[in-house]
């Protein structure tokens, strides 16, 4: 996920007691989950229609027909929000058990924004072949998986072979959410500053998951040239140690064939979009063209502050909730699987992730400013927005089977 907050180290031996004293501690007490009953069983008649003998002939059909499944189970409307611990907020690779307090927050932000049931699964196992065999035994208890929090480059490969596996949406939220949350974000502020996409030039810091799919989207929806950077400078045809993800990348990106650093790159560029952790110099950011746009997403500290890049940017956004613009992702997972399990798709497309994108982008409307180029989380128009265009998209790309 795209947003977080500073984290204050906790001492191993404090009592339970002690930490309920924290009112992030005294909140998770005893998890923020539950399951309740859908119907009632008040007397004998309805313990033999919700169980035995009643549930036999429900199995039965279901065994006859397997589609049945969809209709008479919660299997088409429940998430399973799937991690391995490896890549957890801004935390890295703290294991499946201390991962497991974010995916209940995922699991409650589905049933909050949009009404989505999710089940948070944490599972002890990092292999690659390990963990897409789990998924796949687990697949049929669900209507769609979303991958949450697992490690770069290794997230690219899991998800490619669930899609290819899994006949369910298969959504990883750090590469698709952050991205489709950028790309309308950018739509607005580039309608802002009276350009098409097609006329910007942008910068991504950052080729892990987030970094990848934003760019990926980007290209998607025409942006004009696009240049990516990682820990060693910009990603370009020809550089040495670049892994297959970032091979495809240089091949599909920065057509000027740049060289260099980050903050060479951002000379006369249009667009900045953060997801590295590294920092940006205010120097850097005054050398971009005129009607600038940064957004400077790593949390809790974005690569530049917001205030001092404001001073030279038309906008800027944060992936914090204290600044203007949050670009967050809870303003499009729920909506995306949300519009995906009412038509009972087979997969999310690229072009259901636009649509979503456009959806959000249009929330915003009339109303748009420099410090609203993108809708609050709590906006309740988000949600149906996105539901009604993704479900849209996927009959129009013939994925929907309801």
């Amino acid at each position: 996920m795209t947003t977080g907050v500073a984290v204050a180290a906790t001492p191993a031996s404090a009592s339970v007691e002690t930490l309920d004293l924290d009112p992030a501690f005294a909140l998770h007490r005893g998890g923020k989950l539950e399951v309740r009953s859908a119907v009632p069983v008040r007397d004998a008649d309805d313990l033999s229609l919700a169980y035995t003998p009643g549930v036999a002939r429900v199995c039965t059909a279901i065994a006859d027909t397997p589609a049945l499944v969809n209709d008479y189970t919660w299997v088409s409307r429940v998430v399973a929000v799937v991690s391995d611990g490896t890549a957890v907020l801004g935390l890295g690779d703290i294991g499946p058990s201390a991962a497991m307090p974010v995916m209940e927050g995922k699991a409650l932000l589905f049933k909050e924004f949009a009404n989505v049931d999710a089940v948070p699964i944490c599972l002890d196992c990092t292999d690659v072949d390990d963990l897409v065999e789990t998924v796949v035994r687990l697949a049929p208890s669900f209507g769609g998986i979303n991958l949450e929090d697992i490690s770069a480059p290794r997230c690219f490969e899991i998800e490619a072979r669930l899609r290819d596996l899994l006949d369910i949406p298969v959504f990883h939220d750090d590469q698709h959410g952050t991205a489709i949350v950028v790309l309308a974000a950018l739509q607005n502020a580039a309608r802002l500053t009276g350009r098409p996409l097609g006329d910007l030039r942008a910068v991504v810091a950052g080729a892990g998951a987030s970094g990848v799919a934003v760019t990926r989207i980007l290209l998607e929806a025409g942006i004009g040239d696009i240049a990516v950077s990682d820990s060693k400078g910009l990603i370009y045809e020809g550089r040495e140690g670049l892994n297959p993800v970032k091979e495809a990348l240089a091949g599909d990106t920065n057509r000027a064939g740049r060289t260099g650093s980050t903050e060479e790159a951002l000379a006369g560029a249009d667009v900045f979009v953060g997801l590295s952790g590294s920092t940006v110099s205010e120097q850097a950011i005054a050398s971009m063209a005129a009607g600038s746009i940064v957004f400077a997403l790593s949390n809790p500290t974005p690569e530049v502050h917001p205030e001092v890049a404001a001073k030279h940017a038309a906008v800027v956004a944060t992936g914090r909730s204290d600044f203007p613009n949050q670009i967050n992702n809870v303003l499009a997972f729920p909506g995306v699987f949300r519009g995906a399990l009412d038509v009972r798709a087979a997969n999310i497309t690229e072009n259901m992730k636009v649509a979503a994108a456009d959806a959000l982008a249009g929330v915003v409307g009339d109303d748009l400013a420099p410090t609203y180029v993108i809708p609050s989380p709590f906006d309740e128009r988000v949600a149906p927005a996105v539901a009604a265009a993704v479900a849209a998209q996927a009959r129009a790309d013939g994925v929907a089977r309801a």
